[in-house]
């Protein structure tokens, strides 16, 4: 997990669908998918879906996508294989991952495969939530159109893949600028996989709860979920607090001289002084 951002391969997909709900019977009529490393583009995949149903009216307003345009497109049960050969040893990235993931998810068990629940996926709009904190709203063609992008979102599997792209660039440099490199932290902040996650996150409470035990300070570096900012403090940590979702750090912090809590999956760095 040490590795320069740069020199990770991600696969890059995006899906336009029937309906919202898989869980209620809809369906991937395009599935579309781009491999990088770095600044560079590797290959593409790109493929209509014969659903074997209709297509919403609502998604069609949306995406356009016709049921004549899907009539001699192949079914999923063809294209799946396929697909699961062009992300093989890469990580996963999409804008609003829940989404796309779930829809991706049920068409593998349709399929009758595993799910992608040991495949880590980065979700670029948790990225652009959190770095990019003050903006009004996350939709992707607004955060591109703020990162000085001038694509237009047309609601077409591959173009969507392009922004995400292009916008993913973007926010990889504003890590950069904030020294930011590792995967392991972009993995923390911006991953969904509760494996992978569950284990960064524990490499840091269990530092975190040696420094209790000790009765010591930890020095920490934090990506702050406010404004984004990152900045060193020293902290006499008190307990470590769970929620549902998440787990924090409480602590007085020495430089605002006050209890504070932090987002374990924000700290960057953890050094027991």
């Amino acid at each position: 997990m040490n590795k320069h951002i740069d020199g990770v391969e991600f696969t890059i997909f995006d899906t336009e669908t029937t309906g919202l709900f898989s869980q209620s019977g809809d369906r991937i009529v395009e599935i579309a998918a781009l491999k990088v490393k770095g600044d560079k583009e590797i290959s593409k995949f790109q493929s209509l879906v014969n659903p074997g149903r209709l297509i919403s009216p609502g998604a069609f307003e949306v995406n356009r996508i016709t049921q004549e345009m899907l009539e001699d497109a192949p079914a999923m049960e063809r294209i799946i294989p396929d697909f699961l050969g062009f992300i093989q040893d890469s990580v996963l990235a999409t804008y609003n991952a829940p989404f796309d993931l779930g829809f991706l998810n049920n068409e593998l068990k349709l399929c009758g495969h595993e799910s992608l629940d040991g495949v880590l996926v980065i979700d670029i709009l948790q990225m652009a939530r959190r770095l990019l904190p003050g903006l009004e709203r996350h939709a992707l063609w607004f955060v591109a159109e703020s990162l000085g992008i001038r694509i237009k979102q047309e609601h077409r599997a591959f173009s969507d893949v392009i922004l995400s792209w292009e916008v993913f660039k973007k926010l990889k440099d504003l890590l950069k600028a904030k020294k930011i490199h590792d995967f392991s932290n972009v993995s923390s902040l911006f991953g969904i996989n509760a494996y992978f996650l569950d284990d960064l996150n524990n490499q840091k409470i269990t530092q975190i709860q040696q420094a209790i035990d000790l009765g010591v300070k930890l020095k920490i570096r934090y990506l702050a979920g406010v404004d984004a900012s990152v900045s060193c403090r020293e902290v006499i940590p008190k307990e470590i607090r769970r929620d549902r979702e998440r787990s924090y750090l409480v602590g007085y912090c020495c430089l605002r001289n006050d209890e504070r809590t932090f987002r374990i999956d924000g700290i960057l760095h953890i050094e027991i002084v």
